[in-house]
């Protein structure tokens, strides 16, 4: 089979598209497209192929096809498209159009090589909290579920009123809008079906680096203090070795501090947590809503519920309560090549257990003990005063790199 040319074509048509590429169309002997794509050909004399969702069952369709063939996208088929899919499987040549990106920043007349792209076109908007949180420019595609309004309830849901919004309908069609909006009115507004949304700055986002303060997160009341204090949690999070995109489970999550740090880190990735005790998990999605992180948290004892989590990249775990063998049991067996198990232990005896059961699996551990003091003031003097030391467990499994 010759290569497949596969065109993207915008919102405006047949007409935007070059004489050479619509010459193509017409000598074609099969064009496939979505229902829309198509409807904009209805002379074409070939055979035609409605896009339904499974991409796969069309590559079957292709591979062994003889006649000319055209694929028709929207916009630009290598962004958020099915090109990269198409290109992997079979021969194709790709034609793109302007994309929906670059007709939203022509129109607001920003540059856009400095903005972050997000899709929740088909996609929750899970961890859509942390991937925008500080960024200055984030151009975001949408889907009908996830509207313009869904995507403003969604974010004033955390806080982020230091944005505004722009928001393109059918941008190069005869019914082109462009708007921009405050959150609040966006909330309330129906758009078009197609279009995108670009949120802009217009004043700085709050900031939380790494090491976050114990006093700034939620805590139960009066016991303050059931939290991974900041000094042990940086250095669980640097044993845990998280890359961007890394998928990752907090188990005892309590006050949600290391999975916040974690979603931080893990911005394009994933974080599921889990905690026993309800009281907890109200505390936690307090402490979400503040510091802007939007993660998967359930309540329960662990191991119960873990299979509703993505194997992960890394596991944390503050606390096991009594069920370290079959925890780590689930742990070690769900956990991706080269992940890392965190395991923080107060006692000795947790400390034997936890390197007896993992090196019984396979595991190779490392103990860090950590003892910490913090200045206090005493009248004009300084004094320290310690922190309960805490064994930092880390473990890979034997082989792994």
């Amino acid at each position: 089979m010759g290569a497949i040319k596969l065109i993207g074509i915008g919102a405006d048509g047949p007409a935007g598209l070059p004489a050479l590429y619509k010459r193509w169309i017409e000598e074609s002997e099969l064009l496939v497209g979505g229902k829309r794509q198509l409807a904009m050909f209805p002379d074409y004399k070939g055979e035609t192929i409605v896009i339904r969702s499974k991409l796969a069952e069309l590559v079957e369709q292709l591979r062994n096809e003889t006649r000319t063939t055209v694929v028709l996208a929207s916009g630009d088929p290598l962004f958020y498209g099915m090109g990269s899919y198409l290109a992997n499987k079979l021969p194709i040549e790709v034609y793109p159009a302007v994309s929906s990106v670059q007709w939203a920043f022509a129109k607001m007349g920003e540059s856009w090589q400095d903005a972050a792209f997000i899709s929740v076109h088909g996609r929750p908007l899970t961890g859509l909290a942390q991937r925008i949180d500080g960024r200055r420019k984030v151009a975001i595609l949408t889907d009908e579920t996830n509207s313009p309004a869904a995507i403003a309830r969604y974010l004033l849901e955390y806080g982020m009123t230091e944005y505004e919004a722009f928001v393109g309908e059918e941008l190069g069609g005869p019914n082109e809008r462009c708007r921009f909006f405050k959150l609040e009115e966006m909330a309330e507004t129906e758009f078009l079906p197609l279009n995108i949304v670009v949120l802009r700055q217009t004043m700085p986002s709050p900031t939380w680096p790494l090491g976050i303060e114990d006093d700034e997160f939620f805590q139960r009341k009066p016991d303050k203090g059931l939290i991974t204090k900041k000094e042990i949690r940086v250095l669980s999070l640097s044993a845990l070795r998280l890359r961007p995109d890394s998928v990752v489970w907090d188990i005892g999550t309590c006050t949600g501090s290391v999975a916040i740090e974690a979603a931080k880190i893990a911005r394009d990735g994933a974080v599921f947590a889990i905690e026993k005790n309800e009281y907890d998990i109200d505390i936690c999605r307090q402490n979400l809503r503040k510091f802007r992180v939007d993660l998967t948290l359930v309540h329960g004892k662990a191991p119960d519920r873990l299979d509703e989590f993505a194997d992960p990249d890394a596991i944390f775990i503050g606390g096991t309560s009594g069920a370290m063998a079959p925890l780590l049991d689930v742990c070690t067996k769900r956990l991706k090549k080269n992940g890392r198990i965190v395991i923080n232990a107060a006692t000795v005896e947790t400390l034997a257990e936890a390197c007896r059961e993992l090196r019984a699996r396979g595991f190779h551990v490392d103990i860090a003990l950590a003892q910490a003091a913090r200045s206090k003031p005493i009248l004009e003097l300084t004094r320290f005063e310690a922190l309960n030391p805490v064994y930092i467990i880390t473990a890979k499994r034997e082989g792994d790199e």
